[in-house]
């Protein structure tokens, strides 16, 4: 089986979404103030981090927009009912300082770099086409991707099959051609393989565990997981 080309997430796989949330949400809260209900700065990172998965789930879930998500995680984290447009105020103050914080994972541009004649690439990822290539176009990798396929826009999300086999239909290749690496072993890795795809599980933080899955803790072995003839496609936890 040849896979021809590379479908990738952003978030946590690319681009180190965590790092830049943490730092912005730390910038904004010098500026807001602390939240009542928080002892520490840490403690309100946390939260925010559980009301953005808990959050996100729901949207993910089509429980809400994706702007919904967004004034909820707000509301949730200050404790406070606020309107839509005091939410959306509080968040953008938030962005300004997040994205400051945008960096790529050191790993990304060099391995994008020896796959870059061998295989195609896209992205599919759980968000909106208008953050996620602009962000692409801010972090300067826009162009290494021949197309960008996001959950808002598609009107459905990871881990359903339909939004992977979206992305490889942009691609005019079949799943089994098309090999998908994300973060998350059940939105990303697991759903891909339900959907006919070559999932990787990207385990940047050696979580382990999940021997059902292709995984690996770095993207430095990706390329030697593509190019192997009997390994790549059945479970590898490369130690």
């Amino acid at each position: 089986m040849t896979i021809r080309a590379v479908l990738w997430d952003i978030d946590d796989t690319i681009f180190d979404y965590t790092s830049a949330d943490r730092v912005g949400m730390r910038e904004h809260l010098q500026i807001e103030g602390m939240p009542d209900g928080y002892e520490s700065v840490g403690q309100a990172l946390d939260s925010w981090r559980e009301m953005t998965e808990l959050h996100w789930a729901r949207f993910a879930s089509g429980e809400t927009d994706f702007q919904g998500q967004r004034r909820d995680r707000v509301r949730s984290f200050l404790g406070t009912p606020l309107s839509d447009a005091d939410a959306d105020a509080w968040f953008d103050r938030h962005v300004a300082h997040y994205e400051a914080a945008w960096s790529l994972f050191p790993d990304t541009v060099p391995v994008l770099d020896l796959l870059a004649d061998d295989y195609r690439h896209a992205v599919l990822s759980n968000s909106s086409i208008h953050n996620q290539d602009r962000k692409l176009r801010v972090l300067g990798v826009r162009d290494r991707f021949e197309a960008v396929v996001c959950a808002v826009e598609l009107g459905m999300s990871k881990p359903e099959p339909g939004a992977f086999h979206a992305a490889c239909d942009e691609l005019a290749l079949a799943p089994h051609e098309v090999a998908y690496v994300g973060d998350h072993p059940d939105i990303d890795a697991q759903g891909a393989v339900a959907a006919g795809l070559a999932g990787i599980w990207l385990d940047r933080t050696g979580l382990g565990g999940r021997p059902e899955l292709t995984r690996i803790t770095g993207l430095d072995q990706l390329p030697g997981l593509l190019r192997g003839d009997t390994r790549f496609g059945a479970p590898d936890t490369f130690g």
